[in-house]
């Protein structure tokens, strides 16, 4: 009686928790700010225009002109977001994999199995994390009849990862032909999982590169910083007149161009 009781708790508030998420599930390649976010990142991109027009054109009313690099910033910031969501949920699934794997091995459905990561997902990363939700979704969709091969390529379609979309092919095929799906299922899974491992390897890698590349882009502002506190009136000719602004403005697009090109190369896709 206990344990009945006990059982029909947990699944109220698993209900609980369902109703809390949204009606559709998330999608990766997209990031949605909050208005706390909408706030910072905006003051962000100001301070950034008033930077460059101060350094640049030593006028804070350059901001105006320069307004569009606000925008600029937003979408950057945007991407940003959204590789770091992306990476979350990569992360995630393959421990979420993993997991699976070994419910198989100690006699769960394939089903059941992925039910069970979910509980080790919120255990491992909260209620709140990316996978602990996808597997919510999947639990509300088992229930309501929905294979699970559909849930998985829901999710590998809207998180825009090739690993997730190719062991969510790997298990429609494996589930389609019958064979030994457990057996399928865990060498998939141990794959994949190794290969989110070298991908965070290279990310981590890739890291260091970010700091030097965000010390690189202060340098140009530092060395004009030495010098107007060093050598005042350096730089006045170059302000206030239709030669210098010309100047630097070409300065400035030189600057940005170097920026853009250096986060391109940053950012690699692997």
């Amino acid at each position: 009686m206990k344990i009945n009781l006990k059982w029909r708790v947990l699944d109220l508030h698993n209900r609980k928790k369902e109703e809390k998420e949204k009606e559709h599930a998330p999608d990766y390649r997209k990031y949605t700010f909050s208005r706390k976010e909408i706030l910072l990142y905006g003051a962000q991109g100001v301070g950034i225009a008033a930077l460059l027009a101060w350094f640049f054109y030593h006028s804070f009313w350059a901001v105006l002109p320069l307004s569009p690099l606000i925008l600029f910033t937003f979408k950057e910031t945007e991407k940003t977001l959204i590789r770091r969501q992306r990476q979350r949920l990569a992360d995630q699934f393959k421990d979420t994999i993993l997991s699976v794997a070994a419910g198989l091995q100690a006699g769960y459905s394939i089903e059941n199995a992925f039910l069970e990561a979910g509980k080790d997902m919120e255990r491992l990363y909260g209620d709140d994390s990316l996978m602990a939700k996808e597997l919510r979704f999947f639990r509300k969709g088992l229930r309501n009849h929905v294979p699970l091969e559909l849930l998985l390529a829901d999710l590998g379609i809207r998180s825009g990862e090739p690993d997730i979309e190719d062991f969510a092919e790997v298990f429609s095929i494996a589930k389609r032909s019958g064979g030994n799906l457990n057996d399928i299922i865990r060498r998939s899974a141990a794959v994949t999982g190794e290969k989110i491992e070298v991908k965070q390897e290279i990310q981590t890698l890739l890291s260091s590169r970010r700091y030097e590349q965000k010390i690189m882009n202060m340098v140009p502002f530092l060395i004009m910083a030495y010098l107007q506190l060093t050598s005042r009136g350096f730089f006045d000719c170059l302000y206030f007149n239709a030669a210098g602004i010309l100047i630097m403005t070409g300065c400035l697009a030189v600057y940005l161009a170097a920026f853009y090109l250096s986060r391109k190369i940053i950012e690699i896709e692997v």
